[in-house]
């Protein structure tokens, strides 16, 4: 079992910052990457930045510039700095952890940004 708890959601004003941080636990053999992706309602799920266990990073053309994804300082830890947010990044963002030959899903949490 491998579980990931993501924290750091909550409302903010546009053009405001938040951080976002993903803690995976359980039976990790091996980690190839860690990212956040996000979805609105009535939206599927897209990618919103990844990084791969070598320190390779992807980000979505609407957030580059704005969003930072970096490890943790935790081991099995991933971080997403998002700066200058508006209306449009409004979402539940899910941490997913790809390892151990599968894809794993955190709960996810809110952000909304209000403006």
């Amino acid at each position: 079992q491998v579980q990931l708890v993501e924290s750091g959601g909550g409302l903010v004003q546009a053009g405001g910052s938040l951080r976002l941080s993903c803690a995976a636990s359980g039976n990790i053999f091996v980690i190839n990457a860690m990212g956040w992706y996000r979805q609105a309602p009535g939206k599927q799920r897209d990618l919103v930045a990844t990084i791969t266990s070598d320190g390779s990073t992807t980000y979505a053309d609407s957030v580059k510039g704005r969003f930072t994804i970096s490890r943790g300082n935790a081991q099995n830890t991933v971080d997403l700095q998002m700066s200058r947010l508006n209306t449009e990044d409004t979402a539940a963002y899910y941490c997913g952890l790809l390892g151990n030959g599968r894809l794993y899903w955190g709960q996810g949490t809110q952000v909304t940004v209000s403006s």
